[in-house]
């Protein structure tokens, strides 16, 4: 009895406190590899904190605070021993196209805004992970996620163009209206400001392709800033990130206002729903390699109470990172101590280093950008999806143009209903086909059947789904045509065996075909149909309307009664003979 009492609080211990499951492979070995990973992911995000922060309408300090804090409570609180939390190019041009409606990127208003939204996207994630509702994830398309992130990316590309050529372009332009911009200044490009950007985005092409496990990015950052320094920044108008405060993450207070709850509520589900999409799919591509069980319930936490938690040290909305968490295992990282020595290595960075930052190009930075933008766009899911499926082609199309388009957070909820919308007409189709018996077997095996084959009076039907609201009409409808076409088949058996799951309405609709068939002095019948269906229908009083005589279950019972209510005249004279019971009566010419 103590022992079953000692597992239960063992087993709740692990549930709240869930970094206690991997506490003990925390070993030298272990420890020695998740160190070079942790320094290797400190290298990679130091370039990519920086950009994203400038994405986010954010100083460029706010992205280093992301990737320490959030990162930090997601290892220790998430399921995934590889998972890099931080922020992302997806999220935080979410969090700028939700903001910048609300206040000017980079003033203080904006950035306390900006962490409202991270608060207000944290308690969602979190509400839903302590609702236990990880699956709701699932019903997110892979398609809505490719067309969505190949929007952010021409997003993404779209808004650094002006820092690549360093021309002028008003803050918070719509797409259309950047490229508008950029092609009436054409003949104002910037030289200086190009060539750093070109050089900075060779040399990281040239690291992506020909070594890309070195920090390429940081290598165009370095080189950029070189040539920066060499060309003279301020005489040729080439712009520079400038100070960066050495400091840790300073404490800070959302906006807990009831207008910027009102004003943020929607983008925050945007943030949040994008993020734990995000993270969770990462996740389980990483444990496909790894081998890992990933706990949806459990990431929703983590990356709730990441967010919550970074919301108060000056970060803003951080999801998982595909890039950092594929290098995390790949460099070898053994448990999610590498992800916790990866910020920790950030911060002794940023004490360290954080002034020399100041002379960092942004058009060196718009360069990187390009980049991240094009390395975003998964072009092989995309051909595949269009050479696969046309609603799903439907669906990426839809949140793609929604993205570029129309609000960046309404983008998802598009995609999002299209996937819903789609996967309700599938269901709300259930596939029906027409059985004979497979006369060559000599048994009871149906095969799919044509007009032709089957039985004149009596039409075997298999039905592969759930019958529920959405598909009686289908259903019903189905059923109708066939009557129209074969007046004489009054008799119909459903072979329920492929019938997950029953509600009222299709109880409801299998007593009005029964009623339908005996007033054409047919029957309705049912043959093979679980449990689950069976107990619903006892339930409901419904099968003691429609008859316990008319529910079979085996095909040789159903069959065997049902030909006991055919018209054996017009058996004698049928040249089909389907069913072994029709051998029972001799044959007879017209």
């Amino acid at each position: 009895m103590l022992e079953i009492f000692a597992q239960q609080c063992n087993l709740l211990l692990t549930r709240i406190l869930p970094f206690l499951r991997w506490g003990h492979l925390v070993n030298r070995e272990n420890l020695r590899a998740d160190f070079m990973a942790g320094l290797t992911g400190a290298v990679i995000v130091l370039p990519q904190g920086v950009a994203f922060a400038m994405i986010a309408g954010l100083p460029p300090v706010y992205g280093l605070y992301s990737a320490i804090v959030p990162a930090i409570v997601a290892a220790l609180f998430g399921s995934s021993r590889h998972l890099i939390s931080g922020p992302t190019t997806a999220i935080s041009i979410v969090v700028f196209a939700t903001v910048s409606k609300f206040a000017t990127p980079g003033t203080p208003e904006y950035i306390e805004m900006a962490l409202t939204l991270t608060f207000l996207a944290g308690v969602y994630q979190l509400a839903l992970g302590l609702g236990r509702m990880g699956a709701l994830v699932n019903f997110v398309s892979h398609s809505v996620v490719v067309g969505f992130t190949a929007g952010a990316a021409l997003l993404i590309a779209t808004s650094q163009l002006k820092h690549f050529f360093g021309v002028s372009v008003p803050a918070g332009e719509s797409f259309l209206h950047t490229w508008i911009d950029l092609f009436e200044q054409i003949e104002d490009i910037n030289i200086y400001a190009t060539t750093i950007s070109l050089t900075s985005l060779a040399i990281g092409l040239i690291f992506m392709i020909y070594k890309p496990r070195w920090p390429g990015l940081l290598i165009a950052m370095i080189i950029g800033s070189i040539m920066a320094l060499v060309i003279g920044a301020e005489p040729h108008h080439i712009k520079l990130v400038g100070k960066i405060e050495r400091s840790l993450p300073p404490l800070s207070l959302p906006d807990f206002s009831l207008s910027s709850l009102k004003n943020l509520g929607s983008g925050a589900l945007a943030v949040a729903m994008l993020g734990l999409v995000e993270a969770v799919s990462i996740a389980r591509s990483v444990a496909l390699k790894s081998g890992q069980h990933i706990d949806g319930n459990q990431e929703f936490i983590g990356q709730g109470l990441a967010n919550v938690t970074g919301s108060f040290f000056s970060s803003y909305a951080s999801s998982g990172s595909f890039t950092r968490s594929g290098i995390n295992y790949t460099a070898g990282a053994r448990t999610p101590m590498a992800a916790i020595i990866a910020a920790i290595t950030l911060t002794a960075i940023i004490l360290l280093i954080a002034p020399l930052a100041a002379y960092l190009p942004i058009p060196a930075m718009a360069g990187i950008l390009l980049i991240v933008a094009w390395r975003l766009i998964d072009f092989n899911h995309i051909h595949n999806i269009i050479q696969v499926s046309r609603s799903e082609t439907l669906v990426l199309a839809a949140t793609f143009f929604a993205t570029l388009f129309v609000e960046l957070e309404f983008a998802i909820y598009v995609g999002v209903m299209l996937s819903l919308i789609m996967y309700l007409m599938r269901t709300a189709r259930p596939r029906i086909t027409s059985m004979v018996p497979d006369l060559e077997s000599g048994t009871r095996k149906m095969i799919p059947s044509s007009p032709s084959s089957e039985c004149p009076q009596l039409k075997v039907i298999q039905v592969d789904g759930s019958l529920f609201f959405g598909a009686i009409d289908h259903v019903q409808r189905t059923l109708r045509n066939y009557t129209e076409q074969n007046p004489e088949q009054k008799h119909i058996l459903l072979v329920g065996s492929g019938i997950n799951f029953i509600d009222i309405a299709g109880a409801e609709m299998i007593l009005q075909e029964s009623e339908k068939r005996k007033k054409q002095d047919g029957g309705f019948y049912v043959v093979k149909i679980k449990e689950e269906v069976c107990n619903i229908l006892k339930r409901g009083d419904y099968l003691k309307r429609f008859g316990a005589e008319n529910v079979f279950v085996s095909k040789t019972d159903a069959i065997g009664a049902i030909f006991e209510e055919l018209d054996h005249d017009r058996c004698a004279r049928c040249d089909r003979r389907i069913f072994q019971e029709c051998q029972q009566i001799p044959a007879m010419s017209d």
